[in-house]
Formats: structure tokens, C-alpha cells, sequence
């Protein structure tokens, strides 16, 4: 893989749709880091700088998607990264809201590749 490959954040509860997203952005020569939660997320985008965006679930523990994302828009470091909410819930209030927060989309889960190209447009 180029080291000058683009570096995704996926951020995922469940580990079948980390590996999903891994696997389906892996072909398109991204560069993936895997975080399960919010939390691990924030302390490692805290760390690192050369994240060009962030692909989260909306539905997690102790923290939401939408959590993440107001997180990500309200601090001065992290606002400038693109944010793609993705869930397996198709609600369109949960969806308005996330997009008004700032979201560049939200994507129904699992990741399909036909989906990456248009994602892949916000880096």
C-alpha cells in the first residue's frame, strides 16, 4: 500500500462491519485504522494527524455516532476532518440530525463498495 495511501478512521461496535468497512475501503488503497468505540477514537484522532476521514456507526455504547461527531466539529484540531455516519437504521430525523451537525453522509450499513468512490470524494 502507498504511503501516501488516504487514512480512514472507521469507528464500529461490531466487528463483522469494522471488517466489512476494512475490507471494502482496503481495495481502494486506503489506509484503515479500526477503533470500537468513540472514546478510543477521540484519545487516538488526539494523537495522530493525518486522518482524512471518519467513517462511524451511529448506534454504540456509552457514546453515539452523532457524539463523535459533535465532538469532532467542536474542536478546533479535529473540525476540518469529513465525518460519514454509517447505521443499519434508515431514520430519516436521525439522519437530518446528523447531517445539520455536519455530517458529509450518512450510509446505511453494511459499507458497499459502490458507496466508497462518492465517500471517498470528501478526503
Amino acid at each position: 500500500m502507498a504511503t501516501d495511501a488516504p487514512h480512514v478512521l472507521v469507528v464500529d461496535d461490531s466487528f463483522v462491519d469494522r471488517l466489512v468497512a476494512s475490507r471494502v475501503l482496503k481495495g481502494y488503497d486506503i489506509r484503515v485504522t479500526i477503533k470500537e468505540g468513540p472514546k478510543q477514537a477521540l484519545e487516538f484522532l488526539n494523537m495522530e494527524h493525518d486522518v482524512k476521514l471518519i467513517m462511524t456507526d451511529y448506534c454504540m455504547p456509552d457514546m453515539t455516532g452523532y457524539d463523535l461527531l459533535m465532538e469532532v466539529k467542536e474542536s478546533p484540531k479535529l473540525k476540518h476532518i469529513p465525518v460519514v455516519i454509517m447505521s443499519s437504521d434508515n431514520i430519516l430525523e436521525r439522519m437530518k440530525k446528523c447531517l445539520d451537525a455536519g455530517a458529509k453522509e450518512y450510509i446505511i450499513k453494511p459499507l458497499n463498495a459502490v458507496d466508497v468512490p462518492r465517500v471517498l470524494s470528501y478526503i
